[in-house]
C-alpha cells in the first residue's frame, strides 16, 4: 500500500501565466471582444487598403463624377471634385489613426516620466511639477489645442506636439499618484536599501508596476485624439490640403449635405465607428487588469 503511494506521481497544478488570465478576464466581456473585432478591421482597412486604393486617387478629380452616388465603379460615391470617397476615407484614416496613435505614444512617455519623478522625489520638485501642470489645466483642452496650432501653423509635427502638449497632463496626474502608492512598498524600500540609484528605480520597479494603469489610459485617449483630430480638421487646422482627413472631409461635406449625403455618412460612420471600437477595448482592459475583478 504505501509503496503504490510512493511510486505514484505527485499532481501538480499549472497556474495559469498573468497574460493568458488577462486575455481570460477580457474576453468575458462580450463588448471588448466586439470592440477587438471592428478595430481590427478598421486597422486592416486602413494598412491594407492602400494595396487596393492607390494614394493617386485621393487627388485625382474627375468632373464626370461630380457628387457621384455609390456605385460598383465608386463604393462610397464621390465628392465635389469628381474624387474618389473611399480612397479618401482608407487614406484619411491612415493620416487620422497615425496622428493619434504617434500623438498617444509621446504624451504617455512625457506625461508618465514627470509624474514618476514629480511622486518620487516629492517636495520642491513635486509642487514645481504640479502647480506647472495647473497652468495647461487651467485652459480648456480643445481650446489650448487649438491656439497651438494656430501659432505653430497646420501641419503633422505641429499637430503632434499641440496633441501631445493636451493629453501628456492625464499621464502626469495619473502615474503620480501611483507613485506615491509604491514608493512605500517593500521591494521599492529593499531596492533603496541595496543602494540602487532613483532612475533605476522609477524605471525598473515602479513604472513597470503601473503599467496596467497606464495601459487602459492610453487605449482611452486614441480615441479621444482621434475626435480631437478631427475637430481641428473641420475647423481647418488639419493637415493642408489635399491631404485626406475624416475631419476636413466632413468639412467639405456640409455644402452638400441635401444633394450628396454620402459625402457626411462615409467618413462620419470611420469617426463614430474608430472611436466607440477603441473605447469598447479600453473598458475590457480596464476590466481585465483590475485585481479586483478577478473570478
Amino acid at each position: 500500500m504505501d509503496q503504490n503511494k510512493a511510486a505514484s506521481p505527485a499532481v501538480q497544478y499549472k497556474k495559469a501565466s498573468q497574460g493568458k488570465e488577462i486575455w481570460r478576464r477580457f474576453r468575458k466581456s462580450k463588448g471588448a471582444v466586439i470592440g477587438m473585432i471592428m478595430l481590427l478591421i478598421v486597422a486592416a482597412v486602413v494598412i491594407i487598403g492602400p494595396i487596393f486604393v492607390p494614394y493617386e486617387l485621393v487627388g485625382k478629380q474627375d468632373w464626370a463624377n461630380y457628387l457621384a452616388k455609390p456605385s460598383l465603379e465608386h463604393l462610397f460615391g464621390c465628392d465635389g471634385y469628381g474624387r474618389d470617397v473611399l480612397a479618401r476615407v482608407i487614406h484619411g484614416g491612415k493620416t487620422s489613426l497615425g496622428i493619434a496613435v504617434l500623438a498617444t505614444v509621446t504624451s504617455c512617455v512625457f506625461g508618465s516620466i514627470l509624474g514618476a519623478v514629480a511622486g518620487f522625489f516629492g517636495g520642491k520638485v513635486d509642487a514645481l511639477i504640479m502647480r506647472s501642470l495647473d497652468i495647461f489645466m487651467s485652459v480648456p483642452d480643445i481650446l489650448f489645442t487649438m491656439a497651438v496650432v494656430f501659432a505653430l501653423g497646420a501641419n503633422f509635427v505641429n499637430l503632434m506636439v499641440a496633441l501631445t502638449l493636451t493629453f501628456f497632463t492625464n499621464y502626469v496626474r495619473l502615474v503620480r499618484s501611483q507613485v506615491l502608492t509604491l514608493s512605500e512598498v517593500d521591494y521599492v524600500e529593499a531596492a533603496r536599501a541595496g543602494g540602487a540609484r532613483s532612475v533605476r528605480i522609477i524605471f525598473e520597479h515602479i513604472l513597470p508596476n503601473s503599467v496596467g494603469v497606464i495601459i487602459v489610459n492610453t487605449t482611452l485617449n486614441v480615441a479621444k485624439i482621434i475626435i480631437y483630430e478631427s475637430t481641428l480638421s473641420f475647423l481647418g487646422l488639419g493637415m493642408p490640403p489635399p491631404a485626406p482627413e475624416w475631419g476636413a472631409m466632413l468639412s467639405e461635406a456640409r455644402e452638400f449635405l441635401t444633394t450628396a449625403p454620402h459625402l457626411l455618412l462615409f467618413p462620419s460612420l470611420a469617426i463614430v465607428l474608430t472611436a466607440c471600437a477603441i473605447n469598447l477595448v479600453g473598458d475590457g482592459l480596464r476590466d481585465a487588469l483590475d485585481p479586483h475583478l478577478k473570478s
